[in-house]
């Protein structure tokens, strides 16, 4: 399965939750304090995070950032907090994903494999090219007439799949299956992650050059004429 580094500060909620983590068969390694994730995620490199935002030491939402500053592993965020701009401002604090406790372990543990299958699925094509977007998925670098393009994963994975499908229109449900690998979820985690990848390219939804809205269906990648 997996390399797990549970973050969580309750004693009670983190021992339940190694006990059953490890029962579906991953690894699990646990920390109570923020700045104890943070070397224990430098030192021993798990595959995915599970990062409680309540945490004694340190507001999680900071440890995120500070997370992302030095490791790309994907980041998992249990929050009780369900607003809107809370969950936006986790996403662009770089989570790949968030959970709203309560939950159990078996939906934490769907997530898991979620995140996993997004993050280690290898491509068979080794590069993309749609007018002057230039796509390097062995690199996983992407640029932009030959500017780079500093994008996050999955505002990587997103650009990439769309550009698989450049020319036609990918609906938001394809891209929650085949980039988020969940069946199901709302419109706003693409929507954010879809107007960050647009101003990293410079354009804007009012006067697209190669990211098409179509009102209602979805998203089509296509060069400009």
């Amino acid at each position: 399965m997996a390399t797990v580094l549970l973050v969580e500060d309750d004693d009670h909620v983190r021992q339940a939750f190694l006990r059953e983590l490890r029962d579906l068969g991953h690894a699990v390694r646990s920390a109570a304090r923020a700045l104890d994730a943070l070397r224990d995620a430098a030192a021993h490199a798990p595959d995915v995070v599970v990062l409680d935002l309540g945490l004694p030491d340190l507001d999680g939402g900071e440890a995120l950032k500070m997370l992302r500053a030095v490791s790309d592993v994907p980041v998992i965020v249990a929050t009780a907090r369900d607003g809107e701009p809370e969950i936006i401002r986790l996403l662009q604090s770089g989570a790949d994903d968030y959970l709203v406790k309560p939950f159990s372990a078996g939906h934490l543990h769907a997530r898991i494999e979620a995140v996993l299958r997004r993050t280690r699925t290898e491509t068979r094509q080794r590069a993309l090219q749609v007018g002057e977007l230039n796509i390097d998925l062995d690199r996983r670098q992407a640029k932009l007439g030959g500017t780079a393009l500093q994008l996050a994963r999955l505002e990587f994975d997103m650009l990439a799949f769309l550009a698989r499908n450049a020319g036609r229109v990918v609906t938001r449900r394809e891209l929650l299956t085949e980039v988020w690998q969940q069946p199901y979820g709302d419109d706003q985690t693409i929507d954010v992650h879809l107007s960050w990848l647009r101003r990293k390219m410079g354009e804007r939804s009012a006067s697209p050059r190669y990211l098409h809205t179509v009102r209602g269906v979805g998203v089509m990648l296509t060069a400009p004429e």
